[in-house]
């Protein structure tokens, strides 16, 4: 069985080869039950968890692992994960992968998977939010599938904003840079908007977001909290990663629908049926398109997958 680092899924991947990779999985034959992620203490204040997420297609067995303990500092993560393959003809152990690694490739390609298949095709301006781990992976990525010339990102620390700037900028010498002080007037330039916080909070308006633009919320995981209020989602064509996850977790989704105002069945469709060509994409220029994600493991199988393959032929 192989042993598959940080470092190993770093050298292997490619957003070029991955987005094409994540698109033919998704639309391919897969099974992927419910996630179950564990409270480990029933006091309200503490949040540690553990989560087991499988998933399995003709190729392989999938589980990814993690444990989730947000109270944690230096030199402890507050996130550890590990994913462990399997082949599914015989069910031999094939490899174990590093999970943390695998969640950022994984996270920023399916986001920018869904605007390869929803956003404008000219679309130039990405608008992030965020300054976490996530942000240069998100950035290449989306800088992969769409012709972007202006990236904006928008943090609560201006200071932190730039920072995150300036250590990818070197990597797009064609792209522009910039820090938003508004949200609301980043939102107005902008084609893609690109959530990833851990808000509690609503950030995105439904006033602020112009006819023609692409929003992919990806930063809550709550069915009580949410990016976005529920005049965007009403507003906006709208898609999830996945039904099962997203109506159990995603408080963007949920909410509308407990105040009256969205309905399950306005869900256009997942992202499998996406892939696969089940349900229509973006039908206008003029369309706003919303695409809500929480994780799914069937990303988690197709990404870790590919770091085998690549690894071992």
């Amino acid at each position: 069985m192989q042993i598959i680092t940080a470092t190993d899924v770093q050298f292997q991947l490619c957003w070029d080869t991955l987005i094409p990779h994540l698109r033919h999985t998704y639309a391919s034959k897969f099974t992927m039950p419910q996630r179950q992620v564990m409270r480990l203490s029933a006091d309200a204040g503490n949040h540690d968890a553990f989560a087991l997420l499988p998933s399995w297609n003709d190729e392989v067995i999938a589980l990814k692992a993690f444990t989730y303990f947000p109270q944690n500092t230096a030199p402890h993560s507050s996130l550890y994960s590990q994913i462990l393959l399997f082949d599914r003809q015989h069910g031999e152990p094939l490899a174990l992968v590093e999970g943390r690694s695998v969640t950022f490739w994984r996270t920023a390609g399916i986001s920018a998977l869904a605007s390869q298949l929803l956003s404008r095709e000219d679309s130039s301006t990405l608008l992030l939010l965020g300054t976490g781990n996530l942000v240069p992976y998100i950035i290449r990525a989306h800088c992969s599938v769409r012709p972007i010339k202006r990236v904006v990102l928008w943090g609560r620390n201006a200071q932190k904003a730039q920072a995150c700037l300036d250590a990818i900028a070197s990597e797009l010498p064609g792209t522009h840079f910039a820090v938003a002080t508004d949200l609301c007037e980043a939102c107005a330039s902008a084609d893609v908007i690109v959530s990833a916080t851990g808000s509690h909070e609503v950030l995105l308006h439904g006033s602020w977001i112009q006819p023609g633009t692409h929003v992919d919320l990806l930063g809550n995981h709550h069915a009580d909290h949410r990016e976005c209020d529920s005049a965007l989602v009403t507003s906006a064509q709208v898609y999830v990663d996945t039904y099962l996850n997203c109506l159990k977790e995603a408080g963007e989704i949920l909410i509308p629908i407990a105040e009256g105002v969205f309905h399950r069945d306005d869900i256009r469709g997942e992202l499998a049926d996406l892939c696969a060509g089940r349900c229509p994409a973006r039908q206008s220029s003029s369309d706003i398109t919303l695409f809500k994600s929480v994780g799914a493991a069937l990303g988690d199988l197709a990404t870790a997958h590919a770091v085998y393959k690549k690894k071992t032929c």
